[in-house]
């Protein structure tokens, strides 16, 4: 009544066995794929005219969190989209050819994505 039926489980001849994932592994989770989280995310900004960046210490943040909640890969979309809630929302009514970067601050939640301010450098 429950379990795989007995044709299939004939045809996987191979037992494996899975470990958890580290903290590298999920920032290659996040980076690495033709279709990766990070790029889906940089994508729906760019969309909207906008320009989204991750930095190094922001993409180990996520999978740390992801990490703590025992949820693996899965977690990550999760996490990133809670932390950037707000903005996803308030991007379309933004001001076109802006820069987000995100920080492990933004991750944390202790502080909110704005754009990044370039007149600070001129």
């Amino acid at each position: 009544e429950f379990g795989l039926i007995p044709e299939l489980l004939g045809r996987l001849p191979v037992l494996s066995s899975l470990c958890q994932l580290g903290e590298d592994d999920l920032v290659r989770v996040l980076t690495e794929p033709k279709n990766s989280l990070v790029r889906q995310f940089q994508k729906f900004f760019e969309m909207e005219k906008a320009e989204l960046e991750f930095t190094e210490g922001a993409l180990h943040e996520i999978a740390r969190i992801a990490q703590k909640k025992n949820t693996g890969a899965r977690g990550l979309r999760s996490v990133i989209e809670q932390a950037m809630f707000d903005i996803m929302y308030e991007l379309p009514e933004q001001e076109a050819g802006k820069k987000y970067v995100v920080t492990p601050e933004i991750i944390q939640g202790t502080e909110q994505l704005f754009p990044k301010d370039d007149s600070a450098a001129a």
